[in-house]
């Protein structure tokens, strides 16, 4: 089932990551080669943290033809391992599984009257889960160096502690949540054998991070339900905050801790306003900036996810336009929704149920020299840090978000300083939300009388609001997030030691 190749770490690794997506991905060209491209976000940044001298080892999946092109012909980055699972299984797994049943528990995006249906197509994709989950339990525990520590990211991975705690008993196992984690009443949604491998896989980790107390609380409050197969239970030992769950399988020894911790990723300021200063990005910021004329601009940048609320931003700014005429042809807003897992369905009609929303909103209230809403569905990294730069105000309304990276990088790179106008069901408001204009993401009209205050917003309030929610964004950069987690763990008392 699975083919894997590493190069440049034939001995065991101190340091080990794993993830879904790697830190390269290959292509494979007309002409027969591999043309590697090196990817970005707070894992690479994170990982270059720890230096090329330290043994570490990254762990990941072939996605790709390319990808898997690489694997067959052995070539490798040095201190990547990328396994090539049978395509089958990864569909299942990542399609089947990850993104189709865990996304939307933990996101609570069912359409509860037609959805879930846990049948017997379910059950077989599962396994392939599970499979595809034991093909990185073993690849880690066959690389990893006596007592070394292993951080394994996302939801996509939800089993791999538990099992690698099989496997090798004597390693440091973290496991990192991107996303939110379910309500206990969402999260009972699944069947009760399911439910409890997800908890006992997350248990096996010696910690399990989060990027906000609300969603570190929502797992512990899961993993805390008895059950056939064990006990769960928060404690709280002397010297220590209630942030420790104590568990034991089937109720017999031994009996194990693991702790919740948070860690929400910052930005990386002066890398960020560096990439928004390259020439591409003035390039585009002149076309924005001609588009959007004499006007005040709206900006969003968002794939087409159904937890991002695109729609729901829409019709707000369609309230806006309607209650406040006053803004007609004196405001555009800028709308970057790209295309995201047009494999699902579901995701095809949200794409198309956003650009139609586009289109209407336009004949509904544009002239022949005035756009209100300017959508872009081709994802052009450039073109969205010269939106972060144009923005008067950015509108950031998920329905229930890990994170969003976006609320926090737009007032990093402002040219003239920006109102966020933030759902409170985003991560990041934990953060930001001292300086952000709060919105329920459910509630269209309060969205709209927010985008009328955050136009409205004095120069000099928007100004040091934007100081402030820059300074939150930039608090914990990639490499000093990766850094935290990687110390706590490596410092955590052995089991038994109260201290």
């Amino acid at each position: 089932m699975v083919t894997e190749r590493t190069s440049g770490h034939s001995a065991a690794a101190q340091v080990l990551v794993a993830s879904n997506r790697g830190p390269v991905s290959y292509t494979l060209k007309q002409d027969g080669t591999l043309d590697a491209r090196r990817g970005g976000g707070g894992l690479v940044s994170g990982l270059s943290a720890i230096g090329s001298d330290a043994d570490a080892l990254w762990v990941c999946a072939a996605l790709g033809e390319g990808d898997r092109e690489a694997v067959r012909r052995g070539v490798a980055e040095p201190g990547v391992l990328m396994l090539d699972i049978d395509e089958s299984v990864y569909s299942d797994a990542y399609n089947g599984i990850a993104n189709s049943v865990l996304w939307f528990v933990h996101h609570m995006l069912y359409d509860i009257p037609r959805e879930p249906v846990f049948d017997a197509e379910f059950r077989r994709r599962w396994e392939s889960y599970v499979a595809y989950n034991r093909a990185f339990a073993e690849a880690l525990a066959d690389r990893a160096a006596p007592g070394a520590a292993v951080l394994v990211q996302d939801y996509h991975l939800a089993l791999v502690p538990g099992q690698l705690r099989e496997l090798r008993e004597d390693l440091r196992i973290g496991h990192f949540t991107h996303t939110p984690w379910a309500t206990p009443e969402y999260f009972r949604m699944l069947p009760d054998d399911i439910r409890e491998q997800l908890v006992w896989g997350m248990l096996g980790a010696d910690r399990v991070g989060f990027h906000t107390w609300s969603w570190a609380f929502g797992f512990m409050q899961c993993a805390s339900i008895d059950n056939e197969t064990g006990i769960a239970q928060p404690i709280s030992p002397t010297g220590r905050p209630d942030r420790w769950i104590e568990h034991s399988r089937q109720g017999r020894p031994p009996l194990r801790r693991t702790e919740a911790a948070v860690h929400p990723l910052g930005v990386d300021g002066d890398d960020l306003r560096a990439l928004a200063h390259r020439p591409e990005v003035e390039e585009r910021l002149t076309l924005l900036r001609a588009e959007a004329g004499d006007c005040r601009t709206v900006v969003r940048v968002d794939r087409t996810e159904l937890s991002k609320n695109i729609v729901r931003g829409l019709l707000a700014y369609r309230e806006l336009l309607q209650e406040h005429p006053e803004w007609l042809g004196r405001v555009v807003h800028l709308a970057f929704s790209y295309p995201s897992r047009q494999d699902l369905a579901v995701y095809r009609q949200y794409t198309a149920d956003v650009s139609a929303l586009a289109d209407e909103i336009n004949a509904e209230f544009g002239t022949d020299d005035w756009r209100p809403v300017h959508l872009y569905v081709k994802d052009d990294f450039a073109r969205s840090l010269a939106a972060y730069r144009l923005a008067d105000v950015a509108l950031v309304n998920p329905v229930r978000d890990g994170l969003n990276l976006v609320a926090k990088e737009i007032p990093v790179v402002s040219d003239n300083g920006c109102a966020l106008v933030l759902s409170r069901e985003a991560g990041a408001y934990a953060e930001l939300r001292e300086d952000a204009i709060t919105v329920n993401p459910y509630d269209v009209s309060e969205t709209a009388r927010a985008l009328h205050q955050a136009l409205t917003m004095p120069d000099d309030e928007r100004a040091r609001r934007t100081k402030r929610l820059a300074a939150a964004a930039t608090a914990l950069p990639p490499q000093q997030w990766f850094l935290d987690q990687l110390e706590a763990l490596r410092q955590q008392p052995e089991e038994g030691d109260d201290r």
